[in-house]
């Protein structure tokens, strides 16, 4: 099974462009953490990650570097060959959703979408507020 689950943030805003056959692509790489080593010092995997139609020109709009996401994916590797003849292997990620999770670096610069709005506080009713007795489970 080829699946991957990744979190990071954007390390360049997105690139998009369109094949002659007008399919959207989005291109982009993500920082992730990896835990601290034994000396203490933090390292990054940083995967390129593919992104494809109307999903591709969201991340285009919606996106920005130092934004957080969440993708679903999965591996893809390929080859070319350099015009020099030196052959090339790439690794990327073909995401097949993208939840924007995060606030990045230039977020007022863009149109984020609709704004999502803090839950609501929990109300107490005034007969319940006093209630001092243990839970039986």
């Amino acid at each position: 099974m080829n699946s991957v689950n990744l979190v990071g943030r954007l390390t360049r805003d997105p690139e998009l462009r369109y094949t002659p056959a007008q399919m959207a692509i989005c291109r982009f790489s993500i920082a992730i953490d990896r835990p601290k080593s034994k000396d203490g010092t933090q390292q990054a995997d940083f995967p390129n990650i593919v992104v494809f139609g109307k999903l591709a020109e969201n991340c285009e709009r919606y996106l920005n570097k130092g934004r957080q996401v969440a993708i679903t994916g999965r591996i893809q590797t390929g080859s070319y060959e350099k015009q020099d003849g030196t052959k090339v292997f790439t690794t990327e990620v073909v995401a097949a959703t993208v939840d924007f999770i995060g606030k990045g670096e230039g977020d007022a610069a863009k149109d984020n979408g609709p704004a999502i709005s803090p839950k609501p506080k929990l109300e107490i009713p005034d007969e319940f507020a006093m209630l001092d007795e243990d839970v039986p489970f």
